[in-house]
């Protein structure tokens, strides 16, 4: 009997990539963009790995990033203060352009509405995180919130999802896992003993899977009956 769906954050909620790519659009406006936008995503995405794997703080991921682009932008090597700077000015404007994809709101009121229990674990800093499901308007339907920064591990492991299950007192039997990659979340979820199901929204033709795909999340209330 299934207790709990719990989601990934950021691709599966919250369009991450499409807030980020407006903020650094806007930070350099005379860069071109394609460019742009794939770079900082390319050096997020290391420095983020950095960051769950221990070798860079919070702090520190952040400044790495903008560090490396503005060398590769031409505009010299940046101090922490001016990168701190420039960071404050990006962060105001990635917040500003947070947005739930279309089908979450739909999907979590109908789940919700069955009593169902709903959370999020993510990867990530908890305070950044609870801010991003506070700022999207989700609060109220995703309560239980396990973030890796916390919870001593990060996905794909199973102790994060085996953590938040035993927040919830549910069996990781008893709980969904839904999110937008498929070995970090899909994968990582079933192998701790959820039910691991991934969000493509590529709409790309299927691989062969150990794990169920949809391609929006409308179509999880009917999956999961």
């Amino acid at each position: 009997m299934l207790a709990t769906v719990l989601f990934d954050l950021d691709g599966t909620l919250l369009d991450h990539e499409g807030a980020a790519g407006e903020a650094i659009v806007r930070s350099f406006p005379d860069a071109d963009a394609g460019w742009l936008v794939r770079r900082w995503m390319e050096l997020t995405e290391e420095a983020v790995d950095r960051y769950l794997a221990g070798d860079l703080d919070f702090t520190a991921q952040r400044r790495s990033r903008i560090v490396r682009l503005a060398r590769e932008l031409g505009l010299g090597t940046w101090g922490d203060a001016r990168a701190d700077a420039w960071l404050s000015e990006y962060v105001a404007l990635y917040e500003a352009a947070w947005r739930p994809f279309p089908d979450v709101r739909a999907a979590l009121d109908v789940l919700a509405g069955r009593g169902l229990r709903l959370g999020v674990i993510t990867n990530g800093d908890a305070a950044q995180q609870r801010a991003k499901v506070e700022g999207l308007g989700l609060a109220d339907l995703l309560p239980y919130v396990v973030a890796s920064s916390e919870a001593g591990s990060a996905k794909p492991a199973a102790g994060i999802f085996r953590t938040a299950c035993a927040g919830l007192g549910v069996p990781p039997g008893e709980a969904a896992y839904v999110g937008d990659r498929l070995v970090t979340d899909a994968r990582g979820a079933a192998a701790a003993g959820l039910r691991g199901i991934w969000l493509d929204r590529s709409g790309d033709p299927p691989p062969d899977l150990e794990v169920t795909r949809i391609t929006s999340l409308t179509a999880l209330p009917g999956l999961l009956g």
